[in-house]
């Protein structure tokens, strides 16, 4: 793999080595949900949400893409599938919306693409800043079995109804380089290639290899949410569990069906930054 890459060649080299294999196991503690994605599926999520932003929605390279979704591996895909079609991401915690937060993307001005989950899509439509700047707002139902939104208000179109029409290929353009800006976290910009450099110090630090399973109760509004929830999985050749709403009486016993090696979060077995920490 080139050493100027960006995280898309993370996903085709996993793809191409072990397709197979579980990528990423989510887990929804409030509402009891498993869902698990082998990256050859994982990739397909992601090629047909790039061709949906690209075809469906008129994204274009370095297009803003603000994500109000909780820990979830859609989220996980959207971020994936944002990168392979060269677009900046902006992960924003739901929560804080609810309590009152805008969604409206930090920085630079120009049209956005606001991609919201339904139990905080009132919110963000209520809020003129936020909607009113955007180019498009996409609701995410987030449900297990992939259905669309309870109620799809006018102007919002629905993830769920609309990317199973798409493409499970995706070619990027050549415009589309490991230079350019990828994420936006933070009040920080990084490119596609420093996110796969720093994903790979980070399973150096971290001593991540391909018989890891790690255990991730972590945002993605977060540098180190993303890296521990999805790229130094990837560059490592291990598989992560995504948690939400997570439920601590679970926890040993999740490890244990799991055959977890390594958590990361703030609740339970891990260290009190939160960083990851390896199970005797």
């Amino acid at each position: 793999m080139s050493a100027n890459a960006g995280p898309a060649e993370l996903l085709r080299r996993r793809v191409a080595d072990d397709p197979s294999s579980p990528l990423v196991t989510f887990y929804d503690d409030a509402s009891g949900e498993r869902v698990e994605l082998s990256a050859r599926t994982f990739d397909n999520w992601v090629a047909k949400t790039a061709n949906f932003l690209v075809d469906g929605l008129a994204a274009e390279p370095g297009t803003r893409v603000v994500l109000v979704l909780p820990p979830h591996w859609q989220t996980a895909v959207w971020l994936m599938a944002c990168w392979s079609a060269g677009l900046v991401v902006e992960p924003v915690d739901p929560e804080s919306v609810r309590n009152g937060a805008s969604a409206e993307p930090s920085g630079a001005s120009g049209p956005y693409i606001l991609a919201v989950a339904q139990e905080v899509l009132d919110d963000v439509i209520a809020d003129d800043a936020a909607a009113g700047g955007a180019e498009e707002i996409v609701g995410l139902s987030l449900h297990a079995l992939g259905g669309p939104l309870a109620d799809c208000p006018p102007g919002v179109t629905d993830y769920a109804l609309e990317v199973r029409a798409h493409g499970d290929r995706f070619v990027p353009g050549p415009e589309v380089t490991p230079e350019a800006p990828a994420l936006s976290v933070t009040k920080t910009t990084f490119t596609a290639a420093e996110l796969v450099g720093a994903a790979r110090a980070a399973a150096e630090k971290w001593d991540l290899d391909a018989r890891d399973r790690l255990l991730v109760d972590m945002s993605f509004t977060t540098l180190d949410g993303v890296l521990t929830g999805l790229l130094a999985p990837l560059a490592s050749g291990a598989s992560v569990i995504i948690q939400r709403n997570f439920d601590k009486a679970v926890l040993e016993r999740r490890v244990t069906l799991e055959h977890v090696t390594v958590v990361a979060g703030p609740p339970g077995r891990n260290d009190p930054s939160g960083s990851p920490r390896r199970l005797a």
